[in-house]
């Protein structure tokens, strides 16, 4: 195992197959990150949602994509272009994954791509025991998916966070207030029919709970953008309070707690859960 990949799981305290798997597939994501970096992608996006939370604010829960936004529309935009350095970078620690692009819809604002790895092979590098190894199937991928917004909302406002592993380096991301924008425009929008995201009211408790503030005029230009918010006044605070207390009323709370348990440690956390809970939080809201 590469010395600075030891150091790295030294953050992790893995006693399943899955924590492990876990720990990879964030360590993997790191090391994306820093090949992004090397290759100069954060002149041109800046990274958010959950696993910009997760590896650079310290939310305490894992998430699995890499999502970023250009920082000025361009339709033509291609992650192409960055895929060999992606794998080049990973496979200087020790791993091998491929880089796989994926079909940019005719109408579609949103280029996304693959890194894929067999898992098996990868849990072999970190050094992981062969007792948690049985029953895995051999040919088992681990996916990280890559996306970027090619033509972001208007109103949003950019950082710089620095990562110290594997090797120091810079990245480019939403402010927190503009992240939590995004996060809120995905508890209010987010179109899924059959399934509620239980990640999106983890996050929200998290940031009610640390960094409340929300960017205002980031969320309604995003709204706007998706056809979710089309009054003629602006949106205010308490037209804010009214659309989430409308969210909180129609959210199936225990399919939540299911959908976000597997990326949760303490599972507790989720006990308290219930409607008059998400009613409390969202009062913690302040719009900036």
């Amino acid at each position: 195992m590469h010395d600075a990949i030891h150091s790295m799981m030294d953050r992790y305290e893995c006693r399943s197959r899955t924590d492990y798997v876990n720990a990879l597939r964030e360590i993997l994501q790191d090391l994306a990150l820093l090949g992004l970096w090397r290759s100069r992608f954060f002149e041109h996006a800046a990274f958010y949602g959950g696993t910009a939370l997760r590896l650079l604010y310290g939310l305490d829960r894992y998430s699995e994509d890499l999502d970023f936004s250009l920082l000025e529309p361009k339709a033509s935009f291609s992650l192409k272009p960055f895929g060999e350095a992606l794998e080049r970078e990973i496979e200087s620690f020790g791993f091998h994954v491929k880089f796989e692009a994926c079909r940019k819809p005719r109408a579609g604002t949103i280029e996304s791509a693959f890194l894929k790895t067999n898992t098996i092979k990868q849990l072999i590098v970190i050094n992981v025991d062969q007792e948690l190894l049985r029953g895995l199937q051999p040919a088992k991928k681990l996916k990280i998916k890559l996306e970027v917004d090619t033509d972001p909302p208007g109103g949003f406002e950019t950082e710089t966070q620095f990562v110290l592993q594997p090797i120091p380096f810079s990245v480019r991301v939403y402010t927190l207030p503009n992240l939590f924008a995004g996060k809120l425009h995905a508890v209010l929008c987010r179109k899924w029919r059959t399934r509620v995201k239980g990640r999106d009211w983890y996050d929200l408790v998290w940031y009610a709970a640390r960094r409340p503030e929300v960017r205002l005029n980031h969320l309604e230009t995003r709204m706007r953008q998706s056809g979710d918010y089309l009054e003629e006044q602006p949106l205010t605070p308490g037209k804010l309070q009214d659309l989430l207390s409308q969210a909180v009323d129609d959210l199936d709370v225990e399919q939540a707690r299911r959908e976000v348990a597997l990326f949760v440690k303490d599972r507790r956390a989720l006990d308290v859960w219930s409607r008059e809970f998400f009613r409390q939080v969202i009062t913690r809201i302040v719009a900036v």
